[in-house]
């Protein structure tokens, strides 16, 4: 692990956009943009027949994130239609699972993408009465979440894509903010969240040899100002979310395909660099321009996941990676606590969530499993759904709820 010399200098708080206080869990990685839910009184075993509420059938195929608000849960989906795909949000009642409505956004032609990915991976974010959907280089929209009326759609920001869509937009004030990191001319661009327009659109100037990414965008505050962090190909810059202007950069080299968000605490960002070495920066946010050789705290480079997201605990920070192996790191020095192997099968893409007082694992297979957060290793569970699935948990007060391959489950006691 390499330390950088100089000390943490400024500390701030994450910032949190205008969300209504009835939303569960609005976006990917919920309402703090964490994946915390501390409150939440959620069961720590279950498994395909215990502790589940209901599992239903949902057409199509999706890694997205299901987002709740209030006793409504909401999706997207690709379905196949003929020889093309229909993207689509639907609503589903939280109490039972019964579907409200369903509404096709765009109608599209099956394109290639990669084995682990789908068309639907971009999770939607639900705000006073709208949902915001977002297909990657296939478009943008915002419809009704009573009634799934289409309000706004958003086509002309098409790009070449590797490997399909992936990260998650995120709704800062007035814009819908997101990355179009495709095979070349990478950009950022943010939307007027009433109407589609693009309100500004910056390129990423990152010379790199593959500049496709997929990470979401998190916003903080910086001394009373906000910052926009979103990492891509080459480097994890900052930006200015009123004007779309760059605030500082990091560089990290050749590190492509990024997919984990970031998270931040006490004036530090951390960020991991994608494919093919991942590694993790703790990076303070008080620079300008090129902050690579100055504002480096700590960094690390063994166990780093290259799709699961960080996520911290107070003064740790935990971190699995694709095989399913748990590093817990104290957050200002980077110190390792522990490196300990979650369970034998490896697989995993989606990113942690913390509730009730504990952190939930969730593979690939179906597995989860829980940890108690602390400097030691305590596995509490592992409970097993035995479906395949990527995508990451939302937490509700009583249980969760997760996409896996053909079924939505609410899982409670």
């Amino acid at each position: 692990m390499h330390r950088a010399p100089t000390s943490l200098l400024l500390s701030g708080l994450v910032l949190v956009a205008s969300m209504d206080l009835r939303a569960d869990w609005p976006e990917f990685r919920g309402s703090t943009h964490t994946g915390h839910a501390p409150d939440a009184n959620v069961p720590l075993k279950w498994s395909n027949s215990e502790n589940i509420r209901w599992q239903i059938e949902v057409p199509g195929r999706a890694w997205s994130t299901p987002v709740v608000a209030g006793e409504r849960v909401y999706l997207t989906t690709a379905s196949e239609k003929r020889s093309d795909l229909s993207l689509q949000a639907r609503c589903y009642e939280l109490g039972s699972g019964k579907l409200i409505w369903q509404q096709e956004i765009f109608e599209v032609e099956d394109g290639k993408i990669h084995k682990k990915n789908s068309h639907a991976s971009p999770s939607p974010i639900y705000e006073n009465g709208r949902l915001y959907v977002h297909f990657g280089h296939n478009g943008t929209a915002c419809v009704d979440a009573t009634n799934g009326k289409v309000l706004w759609k958003q086509t002309g920001l098409a790009y070449k894509p590797v490997h399909g869509n992936g990260g998650s937009p995120l709704l800062f004030e007035d814009r819908l903010i997101f990355s179009c990191d495709g095979a070349v001319d990478p950009i950022v661009v943010a939307l007027d969240k009433y109407n589609g327009r693009v309100l500004w659109k910056v390129p990423r100037n990152v010379e790199v040899s593959r500049t496709f990414s997929f990470s979401t965008p998190l916003a903080i505050e910086v001394n009373g100002n906000p910052q926009i962090i979103l990492p891509g190909s080459g480097a994890v810059i900052a930006y200015d979310p009123r004007e779309g202007n760059e605030i500082w950069r990091f560089r990290y080299g050749e590190g492509y395909s990024v997919v984990p968000r970031p998270v931040y605490k006490d004036g530090v960002i951390y960020a991991c660099s994608g494919f093919n070495q991942a590694n993790l920066f703790a990076v303070k946010v008080d620079g300008r321009g090129d902050v690579t050789d100055t504002h480096l705290v700590w960094s690390e480079q063994k166990t780093i996941p290259k799709e699961s997201s960080p996520i911290l605990v107070e003064d740790l920070l935990f971190l699995n990676d694709d095989k399913g192996v748990l590093t817990c790191f104290d957050a200002a020095t980077g110190e390792v606590h522990y490196r300990e192997r979650l369970d034998g099968k490896g697989g995993y893409s989606a990113s942690p969530v913390y509730a009730g007082g504990h952190l939930f694992f969730h593979n690939g297979e179906g597995t989860t499993t829980v940890v108690k957060p602390g400097k030691t290793f305590k596995k509490v569970s592992e409970n097993k759904l035995k479906e395949f699935g990527l995508s990451s948990f939302a937490v509700v007060n009583d249980g969760f709820v997760v996409r896996t391959e053909e079924h939505l489950w609410r899982i409670g006691e």
